[in-house]
């Protein structure tokens, strides 16, 4: 990311995650390799969280393609897909919730 000289004026800090190879040559008894494993694993749950969405406005709503239709009717119908990808994830929960509770 740091390579980027678009981006090279910016104060971002990139959270990449570490390449598989890169954490499994450390140590899992180190303190390091504890703490990067901690690190790894924190990195992996938000992604997930940002992730879902996308994965499901991909898969259950069909939307692969963007059709050229002029930028607001495109960005129109992306806020309309992930408002309802939040409805769909807030259904399931409370879903869950109820059957958790009757039984």
């Amino acid at each position: 990311m740091e390579k980027w000289d678009e981006l090279k004026d910016r104060d971002i800090d990139w959270q990449v995650a570490m390449r598989r190879g890169k954490l499994k040559a450390v140590p899992e008894e180190s303190v390091l390799g504890h703490l990067l494993r901690q690190l790894e694993s924190v990195k992996a749950c938000i992604q997930s969280k940002v992730e879902h969405p996308f994965h499901i406005v991909k898969n259950l709503f069909h939307f692969r393609k963007v059709r050229k239709k002029g930028l607001a009717t495109n960005t129109a119908q992306l806020h309309t897909l992930f408002g309802l990808a939040n409805l769909v994830i807030a259904k399931r929960r409370l879903l869950a919730l109820n059957s958790q509770v009757a039984s």
